[in-house]
This record gives C-alpha cells, structure tokens and sequence, in this order.
C-alpha cells in the first residue's frame, strides 16, 4: 500500500501531466503543489512510484509521466467526479430540451458530450429489449395492407408494413388496435409474446388470419436486431492529440470505425453505473492508448443505454467523468418526459 503522501505526489503528477503535456519534475512538484516536504523527499516519492510501475521515465533527463497503472489508481483512489457549474448544467438542460424525436435527441448528444469533453463522443439507441410499449398504431394503407408503428417508452419509433391474406374493414382494425394496446401498453416487450397469444381466437374467423399476421409483424419487431443502433461524433477531436499515441492515431480511427468494436466498448446496458476503461484494459488493439468513459442512461431506474467518451489516457478524468454523468442523467429526464 503507498502511503498518503505518495498517493498525493501521485495525484499531483497525473494533474500536472494532464494540465501541462510535459513529463512532471520533483522541482515543479514542490513549488506547484504544497506537499510541505523537500524535493528530495519528493525525488525518493517518485522512485517507489516508479518501481510500483505508477509512473515512468520517458527519457533519461526527463521528469516522469503516469503509466496505465497509475492512472488506473489515480481514478480508484484520488479523483472525484468534478461538478459541472451551474452554468454548464443549464446550457446542457437548454441544449437538450430543443430535440424533437429520438434521433434529435441522440444526435444532440453525441455533439454535446464532444464539445463538454473534447473527445470522441459514442450514445448508443436505447434497446427495445429493455423498454416498454408506450403505444401500438394501424394504419390502414388499402384493403389488404397495414401499416403497424410501434412507438416504446423511450421515444424509439419503430415501423413495418403488414400484407394482410385478407382485406380487413376499418371497424375490425380500430377493435384491433384498442384490444391490442389494452393488453400491451406499459408493458415489457418480453411479457408482449404471452400477453396476446389468444388474441386471434376472439375475433371473428374471417379476420383472424390478418389478425395473427399484424401479431407475428409485432413480435418480430420486438426482437432486438443483432447490430444495434449508435451514434459517433467529435473524431476530428483525436487529432489534437497526435502526440498521445505512441506511433500514429490510425489504429484508435479504425477500431472506432468498427460498431462491433464500439458495442463492446460501451459493454452491457444493465450495468449502468460509471465505468472507466483505461489503456491495456481495452481490449482491442487499437485502442490500447486510449481511455473510455461510460455510464448508462434510461427513463426510470434501469438504463436503457450507454453513453460515453474515448480519449488518450491523458485524460482530464474528473471533469470527463462528471460531464458523461451529468449529460446521461438530462438524457434520462428527457426520455422520462417524453
């Protein structure tokens, strides 16, 4: 275990680190920071630092920099999520009250989480297996075709046509669509299959045909899609830190380029509490240089989602954590709302 003061001199390289580009000395230590001990103190602080692998030498007469490791300790042990002012939370609230649909409101906030952190901002769809239905529409496009729009908790719009085997009036199609949202609405898309599987038996025989083919169009939908919606914004931000990546950035553009990649970044929806991925602890290759921030969004108390950032390991890691957190919880208000 470091002892406090170590922990402190830690704390006051990756600051210095973040803040500055440049690798940290014992003399900028002592005379930025009030550590109330000498700089050889500090010299001997920084060499068990360094033997626990939490800083490292670039160069021979350079000062020292944070490793993955100790930036890994840094986020465990010495950094608070740093609070957005009051400001910044308005303009957030502001920002994200103007949306329109679901889509406005991802696209909001993928530009809105890349311009708080200055990182490459990732918000994935809310997922349907985890929603709610809100409502069940049926349009009638001609005799024998329906439009069917299911409409989630979340704001998701989904949408299908229906060829019906046989032309349905419009007073069998209204009958349709309330006994249909009686017996669905509010309700969890995996208690939907066992909630209607005797519908068609209460209609009249002529129309429950039609009607097990709008049913078989709605449990269809209801099934998530393996390749699940996200959004990507602020890539151009990575450039701004070429010289974070140790040969070139290309490796960190293709892996984001990859949604299967970004799905396993941003990991399971049900774990919606705050993450921090940093360096070596991501997986893929690619990304082996960078830090991902992450924490899941919903209307209620289970997320729906994730949402979150990637950034070079020098990362400002308070204000980043505090700004994906503050933005999941506006979205969250705003899907509640909806």
């Amino acid at each position: 275990m470091l002892s406090e003061r170590r922990l402190e001199v830690l704390r006051a390289i990756v600051q210095d680190y973040v803040g500055t580009e440049e690798p940290v000395g014992s003399k900028a230590l002592t005379e930025r920071h009030g550590l109330g001990v000498s700089p050889a103190t500090v010299r001997n602080d920084m060499a068990v630092l360094e033997d626990e692998g939490y800083i490292a030498q670039p160069h021979t007469s350079a000062g020292r920099i944070p490793t993955d490791k100790g930036y890994r300790l840094f986020v465990d042990r010495l950094a608070g999520v740093k609070p957005l002012s009051s400001p910044e939370r308005r303009a957030i609230q502001n920002f994200l009250d103007g949306a329109v649909d679901l889509d406005d409101v991802v696209s909001r906030t993928v530009r809105l989480l890349a311009q708080l952190t200055r990182q490459v901002a990732v918000v994935q769809y809310p997922s349907l297996t985890r929603s709610t239905v809100r409502h069940v529409e049926l349009l009638s496009l001609s005799p024998g075709r329906i439009m069917l729009v299911l409409i989630t908790d979340t704001g998701r719009v989904e949408q299908r046509m229906v060829d019906c085997p046989a032309p349905i009036g419009e007073t069998s199609l209204a009958d349709l669509r309330a006994r249909l949202n009686s017996r669905v609405v509010g309700r969890r898309f995996a208690d939907v299959p066992q909630l209607v599987q005797d519908l068609p038996e209460s209609f009249e025989v002529e129309d429950r045909g039609t009607v097990s083919t709008v049913l078989a169009t709605l449990l269809e939908t209801l099934v998530e899609k393996p390749e699940e919606r996200l959004m990507i914004g602020g890539t151009a931000n990575l450039t701004r830190f070429g010289h974070d990546f140790p040969l070139t950035i290309r490796p960190v553009l293709e892996a984001l380029e990859e949604q299967v990649v970004l799905l396993k970044l941003l990991g399971e929806a049900k774990d919606s509490g705050m993450t921090v991925r940093i360096g070596h602890e991501n997986a893929h290759e690619g990304l082996t240089s960078t830090s991902v921030v992450t924490v899941g969004y919903g209307s209620g108390d289970e997320a729906v989602a994730k949402l979150g950032v990637v950034g070079p390991t020098r990362m400002d890691y308070p204000g980043t954590m505090g700004a994906v957190r503050a933005v999941a919880r506006y979205v969250g208000q705003i899907l509640a709302e909806s």
